[in-house]
């Protein structure tokens, strides 16, 4: 009925229509917004839950949903209720997909929640430090949430207040793309001069200058501004000199909960086990279906499973491989099972969805990569080989030779879909370089696309529950 689909729309710009929804939105267990936002700690529980955000599901607990299965890199479960994600994997996505309004709600749930810290916390007496530090963080988050969603469905609301007036709501359209890149940019050259280099104790985790001025690297290398990319990049690969970041020595090192938050880590969702309601999913989510514990305890969904194509990507003697994924398994009675799955998540969990592992946002691999990208794109293919060998290297892969910038590129292209498989970025490194429509038009039969993808899929459409609650201001993509 209308009421719902008004409340729906809502909900998914963060506005408060009672108290309940607000505190859905806000996390805030019991007080009233207007006591609640006092004091320095008061301002912390509501930038844990800006963080907290990241781990919805229309964040980053399903972001394989958009960023890897659109790809060449893996398909929706083999069984079971998969329309919903099968139509990403084959471009013919409904309107009504309830896996695009989750990415809408849950980002601008998340947004809300960075703009309720940035305009409360100017009224609260508290250390300036600590203000400016947490300003800054979540000036990192809001720039996140609108790179995804600017990713995923161009133009969007650029909503930069908390709004507490359902009636305004509606006053807002979707923003040119141009825009909500330059509000990116600005949140995160603000949030690059207010955050610390790294932190200690149980701060270890959050938003620091060096993750800053990552993403802004990434930023700009998504907009074309090669020149800048590589300047920020920089700084962010010298860092490593200051012990702040690495390349740790062994690639399975990386993915080991104990090494959570270590010099490869530039910044990841973070997950704690242990049955509080903190823990990740990803050890559960894609191990095999009807496996029992054979793989991972509690069972597993099946979800993003690796492609055969993904499995011939790997060069032999390629350490990433078997470390990454899997092609089958032994069952509970000792027979060989074949089923391709995701190795690279494998904390025990406590209780089903309760593992260790964090999403690597993020990686210091990454960051060298994109360094060697923007290098290259500059005209320096020379300069960037070092950076892209040293990955390899690690891989017990041979160096390569010397390489002009188109074979650059591709070999830039190959070893991020090796080097960073399941971390999500294989969906949007192809539409970033302007290969998306060759390559999956390319290997359409190979990974089951049955229609020929044109530049309107490089684009997810707008749920269609915002159209119905704002059809003067918020129109569709091109279909």
């Amino acid at each position: 009925m209308k009421t719902n689909l008004l409340l729906t729309g809502v909900l998914a710009l963060g506005l408060v229509a009672c108290k309940e929804k607000f505190l859905d939105l806000a996390p805030v267990s019991s007080a009233n917004a207007n006591t609640f936002y006092r004091t320095s700690s008061d301002m912390l529980l509501a930038l844990n839950g800006a963080y907290g955000a990241l781990q919805l599901g229309g964040q980053y607990g399903r972001y394989f949903v958009v960023s890897e299965i659109p790809s060449d890199d893996t398909a929706p479960p083999l069984s079971g209720s998969i329309t919903d994600q099968d139509e990403f994997d084959k471009f013919y996505l409904r309107t009504t997909n309830p896996l695009l309004a989750e990415r809408w709600s849950d980002g601008y749930r998340g947004i809300y929640r960075c703009n309720t810290v940035l305009d409360r916390i100017l009224a609260v007496p508290m250390d300036e430090a600590l203000k400016q530090r947490m300003t800054g963080e979540a000036k990192f988050l809001r720039a996140l949430m609108y790179f995804n969603l600017v990713r995923m469905f161009g133009d969007v609301p650029l909503v930069l207040k908390e709004i507490t007036d359902t009636n305004e709501g509606y006053t807002y359209g979707r923003a040119p793309v141009a825009d909500v890149y330059a509000q990116i940019t600005k949140d995160l050259s603000d949030a690059e001069a207010l955050l610390p280099p790294a932190y200690t104790g149980v701060n270890v985790g959050r938003a620091t200058s060096g993750a800053a001025k990552a993403l802004l690297g990434k930023v700009y290398l998504t907009q074309q501004q090669h020149p800048a990319a590589v300047a920020k990049l920089k700084e962010v690969v010298d860092a490593e000199n200051a012990g702040l970041y690495a390349l740790l020595p062994a690639y399975a090192d990386v993915f080991k909960t104990a090494n959570k938050n270590g010099k490869e880590s530039v910044f990841a969702v973070q997950y704690r086990k242990g049955n509080l309601g903190e823990g990740s999913g990803f050890a559960n989510l894609y191990a095999p279906q009807v496996s029992g514990n054979a793989v991972v305890a509690f069972g597993g969904d099946g979800n993003n499973r690796p492609t055969a194509d993904l499995e011939n990507a790997y060069e032999a003697g390629d350490v990433r491989k078997d470390l990454s994924m899997a092609t089958g398994y032994t069952n509970e009675l000792g027979a060989r099972v074949d089923f391709y799955y995701v190795r690279k998540y494998a904390d025990p969990p406590v209780v089903k969805y309760d593992s260790e592992d964090n999403w690597p946002v993020i990686r210091f691999a990454d960051v060298l990569l994109m360094y060697a990208e923007a290098l290259n794109e500059t005209g320096r293919p020379a300069e960037a080989l070092p950076f892209l060998n040293r990955i390899r290297v690690r891989a017990a892969l041979a160096a390569k030779a010397s390489l002009t910038q188109p074979e650059m590129r591709l070999a830039l292209e190959q070893e991020r879909r090796v080097e960073l498989a399941f971390e999500g970025h294989r969906w949007f490194d192809l539409v970033r370089t302007g290969r998306a429509l060759d390559v999956l038009n390319g290997k359409a039969g190979a990974i089951g696309i049955t229609t020929k993808l044109t530049a309107n899929n490089l684009v997810f459409p707008v749920p269609q529950s915002q159209i119905d609650v704002n059809p003067s201001r918020i129109q569709q993509n091109p279909l």
